[in-house]
């Protein structure tokens, strides 16, 4: 087709031949309602709304590597919006008339291009066919991703032999960090004739994902709540109707909730040490329950709590926490000791590593008190739980995590002496958390909480584990 520079406009012949020539990386986009959509639309357009956020947030992500045609229902919105798109660098076209003197085939069928996380995981775990595709460039994607899916950069969804490999008989989802590209990703499908869903939020709301499952009940209750996209681990325990919870994330909805379910009374809220991947969300569970906040007398924080000492005891129901002061990870680091049977280690041992001490650049001096603190908790009977504040291997993300004493005391790292072990530590090399210095900011009250911030101050992996081997 030979469009003059200054022509916007295609006609329904034009648009005919541009559908039909697949070697043409062509967007239809179809700016009118929902239901209009739905009752009748051009097969491979896909329904958008052209606004604000759209203009801020999708619009400068779509690729400009083709025709991008605007539909609405008479033209009166989508030919200023080609004139805008234009002002962007896109060769943008809108169809002169509108739908409404569209003679071609239509196709009529409602698809709802989103899928939430909540969704995708009950998918995941019902074991649904699902094919998640990443669409974010290949650097971003080697350093964290939903487990599963696969990488394809959002330009080559708009290459045909791309998605003439991918599978039809999977519901594909479309992956980004924050849910926009991907549904640029649905976009550039649905012209090739493919359904796909662009997951909402994107990885973002994923590393807010919250499940929980019991872990022991006799007696006394254990609660592991996990923040599946960031690997962060919380706990909330029970005796006789009281409740003590260690590390609460954001949402923290999921502790009340668990609580109101089980007729429980949350006395007491403790942190295990300044987290420096995750806002922590103690002070304000703390604030809603009206149960005490305990933290490490050891860390400077600008509000108001109970300070914990080296072997302080915490009663609560029939049941009893011994707290240890274990530093290395953090000079504020505490394990939980519950009953002398489960150990709550936070950040300093894990069930396939152990914490890293150069967050507060000082790895060195860390790293000694890490040796220490480590060969302290070894002392401890072989057969008491562990039971970290993180996990990082995907075999966990549906199963409990936990260890106990006497696997621990097979890591290869504890043999070594301790100049040996700090030479070690302090030679490993690991990118700190994303927005780390900002978070301990805010975990240390110096700056607000801003719950619609923290799922973007999150974004990556939680990065807090050396390998034990």
């Amino acid at each position: 087709m030979s469009v003059k520079q200054e022509q916007i406009s295609v006609n329904e012949e034009e648009l005919t031949k541009l559908i039909n020539n697949k070697k043409e990386s062509l967007l239809l986009f179809d700016l009118r309602t929902k239901e209009e959509f739905v009752n009748g639309h051009i097969g491979g357009s896909v329904n958008a709304v052209c606004d604000a956020y759209a203009k801020e947030n999708i619009i400068p992500r779509i690729p400009k590597i083709g025709k991008m045609v605007l539909l609405c229902q008479d033209g009166t919105i989508s030919e200023p919006t080609a004139k805008m798109m234009r002002s962007y660098g896109f060769d943008a076209y809108f169809l002169e008339g509108g739908m409404k003197n569209w003679q071609g085939e239509l196709e009529i069928k409602s698809f709802e291009p989103a899928i939430s996380v909540n969704q995708l995981w009950e998918d995941i775990l019902q074991k649904k066919e699902v094919f998640l595709i990443d669409v974010r460039p290949k650097e971003d994607y080697s350093s964290f991703k939903i487990p599963g899916s696969i990488n394809i950069p959002l330009a080559e969804l708009f290459n045909s032999e791309t998605v003439d490999r991918l599978p039809n008989d999977k519901q594909l989802v479309t992956v980004c960090p924050r849910g926009n590209m991907s549904m640029v990703g649905v976009f550039a499908l649905a012209r090739n004739g493919i359904s796909a869903k662009g997951l909402t939020g994107g990885l973002s709301a994923w590393g807010q994902l919250i499940t929980s499952s019991e872990l022991f009940h006799n007696g006394l209750s254990i609660f592991q709540i996990k923040k599946i996209g960031k690997g962060c681990i919380s706990y909330i325990l029970s005796s006789q109707k009281e409740a003590v919870v260690i590390d609460p994330v954001y949402p923290l909805e999921e502790y009340i909730k668990i609580a109101s379910q089980r007729d429980l009374k949350i006395s007491v809220v403790m942190d295990t040490h300044l987290h420096a991947d995750h806002v922590s969300a103690a002070r304000e569970l703390a604030k809603i329950t009206g149960a005490q906040l305990m933290l490490s007398e050891v860390e400077n924080y600008e509000f108001s709590f109970n300070k914990l000492n080296n072997d302080n005891r915490i009663k609560f129901g029939g049941s009893e926490i011994k707290v240890i002061h274990t530093p290395g990870h953090t000079p504020g680091s505490i394990s939980y000791l519950l009953d002398e049977k489960y150990l709550f280690s936070g950040d300093t041992v894990f069930a396939e590593g152990i914490g890293r001490p150069d967050l507060r650049d000082k790895a060195r001096e860390f790293a000694n008190d890490l040796y220490d603190t480590l060969h302290l908790l070894l002392q401890l009977p072989g057969d008491v739980n562990v039971l970290p504040g993180h996990y990082s291997s995907d075999e966990y993300l549906t199963k409990s995590v936990g260890t106990n004493i006497d696997k621990i005391r097979k890591f290869s790292i504890l043999n070594l002496n301790k100049k040996e072990f700090v030479e070690k530590v302090v030679g490993i090399e690991m990118p700190k958390p994303m927005n780390y210095e900002k978070i301990i900011m805010i975990n240390k009250g110096f700056e607000a909480i801003d719950r619609t911030n923290i799922p973007y101050l999150e974004l990556g992996p939680n990065r807090c584990a050396i390998t034990a081997n």
